[in-house]
Parts: C-alpha cells; structure tokens; sequence
C-alpha cells in the first residue's frame, strides 16, 4: 500500500512559524487532492485545508486562513503546510491526508493518512 509520510512539527511560540512536509508518490500529489486535518485532546478531527491536483481550487477552514498555506514541491513527491503567526489553539496532531477525488479532501474519501505529527504552540 501507498504510504504518506510527513514530517516537521515541534514546539513553537505564539506567532511563529513551522513548516509541515508530507512525502507521498508521484502519482498522488500529481492527481489527487491533498490537504491536512488537525486533532486537539478531547475533539474530533478538524479540517485544515486542501488543495485540487491542479491547485484551482483552495480551501482554508475560517480559523486558519491567511495564516495558512498548502503547496506541493515542483518535484510533485511532497507537499507542505506552511503556517504563519501560530496561536495556542492551533496546538493539536496535524495529519496529511489524499482523496482521489482530485478536487476537495473529505475525511470519508481519504485514501491515505499520515502518521501524524504533534505541533504544540506555547511560551
């Protein structure tokens, strides 16, 4: 089975910054929509955002947009989450994710998880 595999995360400041990286095969950041979902103690998993496999199509949730940005890597084998001007809520597991619609990401069509990587923002 295909496998994402991410890395980064750590512990940050508030209004930091922290790159996340996901590794991933071709054929998958090539034509699959990817994007990240995060999970604090005691909630369920929240969507972050995601990308289209031709990036037309961008989708932040509310609480991090214009702070947030998903790219993938020219070699088209890695995408990341660049977060800016970090807050203590954003702490939570961040995990990437791949939906073969190509479009949106919707947990009920992902495909294939990360592992999934600890951010924590604290002074």
């Amino acid at each position: 089975q295909e496998q994402l595999v991410q890395s980064g995360g750590g512990l940050v400041q508030p209004g930091g910054s922290l790159r996340l990286s996901c590794e991933a095969s071709r054929r998958i950041v090539s034509t699959y929509a990817v994007g990240w979902f995060r999970q604090a103690p005691g909630k369920e998993r929240e969507f972050v955002g995601s990308i289209s496999w031709n990036d037309a199509e961008k989708y932040y949730s509310n609480s991090v947009v214009g702070r947030f940005t998903i790219a993938r890597g020219d070699a088209r084998n890695m995408f990341h989450l660049q977060m800016t001007n970090l807050k203590p809520e954003d702490t939570a597991v961040y995990y990437c994710a791949a939906d073969p619609d190509g479009y949106s990401v919707r947990i009920a069509r992902v495909d294939y998880w990360s592992q999934g990587t600890q951010v924590t923002v604290s002074s």
